[in-house]
């Protein structure tokens, strides 16, 4: 339980810097002659304030979502074993669901803690830095919110999967639970069919705000649901969508056979790969689109003011895009935890398959060798996806926001905006996905090396 407590934590902590940096931006606005008195700034900043904390929430919901669910899973036979003794399914969940908020509690206490005294430290070392004193205080009420969302979402996902877990009985649990294959994952209607309508009114919703951001900057708070709907279509429905790309990925590793199988083990059994990847897709996702919106923006900015935009402008939009830059950090560590707990479990759930593959004569190197390039093709799937819903999410966002405003040469609106890509950030990105992979893949690989072919088989 010691991961989801660090996801709970590191997941609260990231809404309340996410929270405390836009009202701190927000105050600056206000205090500052030149935009105190604008409507639109405020209302931008206030718009950016809500979709940043919708942000900080969908990101704790689907991260401890899915690591709950993989806990669960790996605790199949115990469950089992408690049920065959006389245990009820409902009992058996009613446990789960109250291990889930108690653990989700304490996360969220000690993300709240933690994530007030950064923000405090930070927003101070701003004040110095830029010379200013916008007067925010950073503890505030408000903080309440995404800790409170995090321990109830925590409890939500223990309880969600627990679902399958339950349902599985006794006997067959005690004689071995695999992870569900693609086969009867494509069988699932009721899945597809909700991810298809979550992607179809996802991109629904994108298109309409696209649209009113023509008109208005409330655009982006449609575009906003619409982003929401469609990446939980694609989390749901990532089961069918990921094999057929981590196929594509598989090509790239040769046809040795440690490529071959941790190629075939990505593809063997989806649900794992997906819920691996999920996390990396999202956290590459959010990064670069928070990048390419922040540059499309700048690129408006720039054309209005007739080649530069006003100083104190320009250091308005630095100063966000550095906050905004220094909260990647905490993406980079929720994925990061995500992607070794996962990769532990995985590792952990396979004792009896590595045993096998020593038994069959493979050497410790080579399972080290196919546990870390399942790592990698799974995060260079994610990867690749991620960059290109990052752009994609980014240009929306800037197009909805700022739509309609009028830049030169003809200062008509609506504009048409062109999505600009911060190249710099992008690499930064790839880098410290590819450092990420490598540091999350040494616990799984130290589990492997010592699983031993008598060990594993006689479990």
């Amino acid at each position: 339980m010691g991961a989801t407590i660090l996801v709970a934590a590191i997941s609260t902590a990231f809404g309340v810097l996410l929270l405390s940096a836009t009202g701190y931006i927000g105050a600056w606005l206000a205090a500052d002659p030149t935009f105190g008195d604008s409507d639109t700034a405020t209302l931008v900043i206030g718009v950016l304030s809500v979709l940043l904390v919708g942000v900080a929430v969908y990101v704790a919901s689907i991260v401890t979502a899915n690591t709950f669910a993989t806990i669960i899973a790996g605790r199949t036979r115990g469950i089992a074993l408690m049920r065959l003794i006389g245990a009820t399914a409902r009992s058996q969940r009613r446990e789960v669901a109250a291990q889930g908020l108690a653990v989700g509690v304490i996360g969220a206490l000690v993300g709240l803690v933690v994530g007030t005294a950064d923000a405090t430290v930070l927003l101070r070392w701003a004040d110095a830095s830029l010379g200013i004193d916008p007067g925010y205080d950073v503890v505030r009420p408000t903080l309440l919110i995404p800790a409170a969302i995090v321990a109830l979402t925590t409890w939500a996902g223990a309880w969600s999967g627990s679902r399958r877990v339950l349902s599985v009985t006794p006997l067959q649990a005690i004689a071995g639970a695999a992870p569900r294959g693609h086969d009867e994952l494509s069988r699932s209607r009721g899945r597809l069919i909700g991810s298809t309508l979550l992607l179809l009114g996802g991109a629904a919703l994108l298109a309409l705000g696209v649209v009113v951001g023509l008109v208005s900057p409330l655009g982006v708070v449609v575009a906003f649901f619409g982003g929401v709907l469609s990446f939980t279509g694609l989390a749901l429905a990532a089961v069918v969508i990921m094999p057929p790309l981590l196929r594509l990925t598989g090509r790239l590793f040769g046809r040795s056979a440690a490529a071959r199988l941790a190629a075939e083990n990505a593809l063997r059994y989806p649900e794992r790969s997906s819920r691996m990847a999920i996390g990396v897709v999202m956290g590459v996702t959010l990064v670069v689109m928070f990048a390419v919106a922040n540059e499309s923006v700048k690129a408006v900015l720039s054309s209005a003011a007739g080649g530069e935009p006003p100083a104190q402008l320009n250091q308005l939009m630095d100063t966000f895009a550095a906050i905004m830059m220094g909260l990647v950090a905490v993406s980079a560590v929720i994925a990061a935890v995500g992607l070794v707990n996962l990769l532990t479990i995985g590792v952990v759930q396979r004792r009896r398959e590595l045993g096998l593959l020593r038994a069959l004569g493979l050497t410790s190197g080579q399972v080290r060798r196919v546990v870390l390039l399942e790592a990698v093709h799974v995060t260079i799937t994610a990867l690749a996806l991620g960059l290109a819903l990052g752009i994609a999410y980014g240009w929306v966002a800037a197009q909805s926001l700022l739509g309609s405003v009028s830049v030169p040469p003809a200062w008509t609106s609506p504009t048409v905006i062109a999505p600009a890509i911060p190249w710099g950030p992008v690499l930064v990105v790839v880098a410290a996905t590819a450092v990420l992979t490598v540091v999350a893949a040494v616990v799984p690989t130290r589990l492997a090396t010592r699983v031993t072919a008598v060990e594993a088989l006689a479990e």
